[in-house]
């Protein structure tokens, strides 16, 4: 049983002897030490489970990462950009009652930022009554003026998106951000799973966990659905940036798992407005692209005009409504991280709804007041830039130094526009088997959302833990993990 030492810190039996429990919010434990109901299947099973057990199954999923190829690639690293994926033993659990809120918050979020998306592209509702600042949008580097006024198939702007949630110290889920333009991941979520069932089959059998194998097929059917004209049959391929891209694992894998062709720019061609692959057989018209390229390098004759990577004249092909992309053109725009402050806002202007799964408390730092408060204490507040992903151009307050901190102070005041600042949040913690022992480890959640003739929200997701003690950075490139991710039948 859990008791307090001498300092009132609640002591854990072995093997979490050296587990903190502390005002951040843990997934396995509650406040007096004892095991949550979702989790006491898996702590009285690690209550007796020798630890050489343990260490020999996380080598076999180790192995069984390195065996499939597994890997992702961290650009500007001195000791080589190729790494084989972090992984965790233990998963990270979720209740069904958990799940069913994320999912409703969800499908909520991206109806309303569809609809959202549509209108500026369209009448600008939005922005005519004054409910969004026209400067926001117009200032983003991600709106796309070239899709003023066209006409996508079937409406769909936001196909596929992978949406970050935290869990915050009462046990709630937020938004931290959401991932509309190429959202990446989804492959390590299902390669977790395999490996998951492979190590820990018995465990996995008695928890009665909901399925995600399933994802490829769902994804072909979202794709599907997209096609112009209604065809039956369409013609899909997912279009890549190439070996070098840090998503290629990814991008292979998707391709194989839907059974579709995995394309680069240059096997890609336009005639007549209409898009066509090379085959062996000659060319085949292409009718829907899952592309993993951004706006920037799709189309050299409508954006960069030095891209290598895309297509000429696949915007015309688009604006003639004669291919369906996934995303659309143009989405970035919601992935703003200043847009993404107005997102309850877009929810009530749309839906006329209450948002489901709250944000997190953001500071625009365009408005001179907030600007003002956060030059004033960025000592205890995390400074994102507003394009950024993958843990870049951040900064993390209570872990920064004074230098780095003077550094983004300039950068704010030079370009408010492009930072956002947010609190620095207590991120729940999940156990993790770390050096032959369990200590807790701070996570976030990114489920993914599929849109097309109805809306799939696969019952999971790629959890990501921040492995670096006293870490609040889970991405794989500043040093992350992951874990699979349960979610219970009940």
């Amino acid at each position: 049983m859990p008791r307090p030492d001498t300092s009132g810190r609640i002591t854990l039996p072995p093997p979490f002897a050296e587990y903190l429990l502390d005002h951040a919010y843990d997934e396995m434990f509650n406040a007096e030490g004892k095991a949550r109901s979702a989790y006491q299947k898996l702590y009285y099973r690690l209550l007796e489970m020798p630890f050489d057990t343990l260490h020999q199954r996380q080598q076999a999923a180790n192995q069984a990462f390195l065996n499939q190829g597994i890997t992702f690639t961290v650009y500007g690293d001195n000791e080589g950009t190729e790494r084989i994926w972090p992984y965790d033993l233990l998963p990270r659990i979720i209740t069904a009652q958990e799940w069913e809120t994320i999912e409703r918050g969800l499908a909520q979020r991206i109806t309303a930022l569809n609809l959202f998306l549509k209108d500026i592209y369209h009448e600008g509702h939005i922005l005519a009554d004054g409910s969004l600042p026209r400067s926001l949008i117009y200032s983003c580097r991600h709106y796309r003026r070239e899709m003023r006024g066209i006409r996508i198939p079937h409406d769909i702007y936001i196909s596929i998106v992978g949406t970050d949630l935290v869990r915050l110290p009462d046990g709630q889920f937020a938004v931290l951000e959401d991932n509309l333009r190429v959202p990446s991941g989804v492959s390590y979520m299902l390669t977790n799973r395999e490996v998951m069932k492979r190590v820990f089959p018995s465990l996995f059998v008695s928890h009665g966990v909901r399925a995600i194998d399933h994802y490829g097929q769902a994804l072909l059917s979202t794709l599907s659905s997209l096609a112009p004209l209604g065809n039956p049959d369409p013609t899909i391929v997912l279009l890549t940036p190439g070996v070098y891209n840090s998503a290629y694992f990814e991008h292979t894998f998707l391709a194989r798992q839907m059974g579709i062709e995995l394309v680069e720019g240059r096997d890609l061609i336009v005639h007549n407005n209409v898009i066509y692959m090379r085959t062996t057989g000659g060319l085949k018209r292409v009718d829907v692209i899952y592309r993993r390229i951004d706006d920037d390098y799709l189309d050299p004759l409508a954006f960069h005009p030095r891209s290598t990577l895309g297509v000429p004249g696949l915007l015309n092909a688009y604006r003639a409504g004669n291919v369906a992309l996934a995303n659309s053109i143009g989405t970035g725009i919601a992935d703003d991280k200043a847009l993404y402050a107005y997102v309850p806002k877009i929810i009530r202007y749309y839906l006329n709804e209450d948002p489901i799964l709250p944000n997190v408390e953001t500071f625009l730092l365009t408005d001179e007041k907030e600007r003002r408060y956060v030059l004033d204490h960025l000592d205890e507040l995390v400074v994102k830039a507003v394009g950024e992903s993958g843990g870049y151009g951040m900064l993390i307050g209570p872990y920064s130094t004074a230098e780095q901190r003077e550094d983004f102070r300039q950068r704010i005041i030079a370009d408010p526009r492009n930072y956002i600042a947010q609190p620095t949040l207590a991120l729940s913690r999940a156990p993790c088997f770390l050096e032959n022992r369990i200590e807790p480890r701070h996570v976030d959640l990114r489920p993914f959302v599929l849109n097309g003739d109805r809306i799939t929200v696969v019952p999971g997701g790629l959890t990501r833990v921040a492995l670096k003690r006293g870490s609040l950075v889970v991405n794989s490139s500043q040093g992350g993990g992951s874990k699979d991710t349960w979610v219970l039948h009940d």
